[in-house]
């Protein structure tokens, strides 16, 4: 009897590592509504180049941001006078504004050209604002240029280059001036969405908030978002959220899918994907034609006779017998693989045969093409 309630807890405590092995976080499966950054773009110049800025005379957006730049500091250029300098280039500025970003901290960003420069590398950007989606200046950028890449280009044409030597990133390049608004405090709960939508990973993850905290503490409003309560003061509630996103959870089993790109002709197969019954077969013909000119010349002491190359064309057929091999019904994931592997079939023709086992209606699983 002891051996058997030992055995008894073995098992007991090998499913609770079994299903542990498997939890994961809240603050891995979803995100607070509200807590999100922000994209901020900007305009800009970069100074400081080896003679390789832009063509002044192919962009003359450059040559306008000059001059409207040096008459803010009184330096007042003619009309008629556009300065050509090579060690100017206008770059566009992208990064993002974290959530609960304050005014005064530093964040990164990247600069990359918009004419003809041919390399941002010893450039300096003078400072530029960078704006939200609502037109308003959350941060303004400055600083020397890191770039990864370079290019040398020689007088007959020759170039060789590196990575891109066009764009660069300034760390800690750009300080921020306004805190983007946020909706964090402002309710009596807040609202957990899922990244992948998923009723199951849903239901399971309010039961554990009530598990934890109190039936009644969260309910899933649909297959993405999940309300729960929480205290309307701020300290309390940084708390509070801290205690739910630590939480674990065993998250929903994806459907049955397969993935293909077409580009690459990389396949990824679910694990859930089964073939109802179906006979496939695939083969592929093959058409090779070579050309192998021959020289024709005229018999020795012909009058009037000249040398010709005449055209032959060898043409070569070969069809594979491949052979037909059998789905049973419900196979698994394993023995599509296996019966797919067996007949040799290249990423290409497993592409095929996966449309056509989707056309025939055979296939169980959604078949994505991207």
């Amino acid at each position: 009897m002891a051996l058997k309630n030992t055995l008894k807890l073995i098992l007991v405590m090998l499913l609770v590592s079994s299903s542990a092995a498997y939890a994961e976080r809240i603050k891995d499966l979803a995100s607070v509504a509200g807590v999100r950054s922000n994209h901020l773009v900007g305009y800009g110049l970069v100074v400081g180049l080896d003679g390789t800025g832009d063509q002044t005379t192919q962009t003359p957006f450059t040559i306008q941001s000059i001059k409207s730049m040096l008459v803010q500091f009184g330096v007042t250029i003619p009309p008629n006078v556009n300065p050509q300098l090579k060690n100017v280039a206008a770059v566009s500025l992208h990064t993002n504004l974290p959530a609960f970003a304050k005014p005064g901290q530093k964040i990164d960003v990247t600069v990359a050209s918009l004419g003809n420069a041919k390399s941002l590398r010893g450039g300096s950007l003078l400072m530029s604002p960078l704006k939200g989606a609502d037109n308003k200046i959350y941060a303004v950028a400055q600083g020397n240029l890191v770039v990864g890449g370079f290019g040398v280009s020689g007088s007959d044409g020759s170039k060789v280059s590196l990575n891109i030597p066009s764009s660069g990133r300034i760390p800690g390049g750009a300080m921020v001036e306004r805190a983007a608004p946020t909706q964090f405090g402002d309710e009596d709960s807040l609202v957990l969405n899922l990244f992948g939508p998923d009723f199951t990973t849903a239901h399971r993850l309010a039961d554990a908030i009530n598990e934890k905290i109190g039936m009644g503490t969260a309910k899933p409003i649909d297959g993405s978002s999940i309300r729960v309560h929480a205290p309307r003061d701020t300290g309390q509630r940084v708390a509070y959220v801290s205690l739910i996103e630590n939480l674990t959870l065993e998250p929903g089993e994806s459907s049955a899918r397969i993935v293909v790109n077409s580009r690459t002709g990389t396949v990824v197969i679910g694990q859930y994907v089964r073939v109802t019954s179906a006979a496939v077969t695939h083969g592929s013909l093959t058409v090779t034609i070579t050309e192998k000119p021959t020289v024709s010349q005229p018999s020795p002491l012909s009058a009037g006779g000249s040398t010709v190359v005449v055209p032959t064309s060898e043409i070569e057929v070969v069809e594979e017998n491949s052979k037909m091999f059998l789905f049973d019904p419900g196979i698994s994931l394993g023995e599509i693989v296996r019966a797919v592997n067996t007949v040799g079939a290249a990423p290409g023709d497993l592409i095929a045969i996966l449309e056509a086992l989707k056309e025939a209606g055979a296939l169980r699983a959604e078949l994505v093409v991207i």
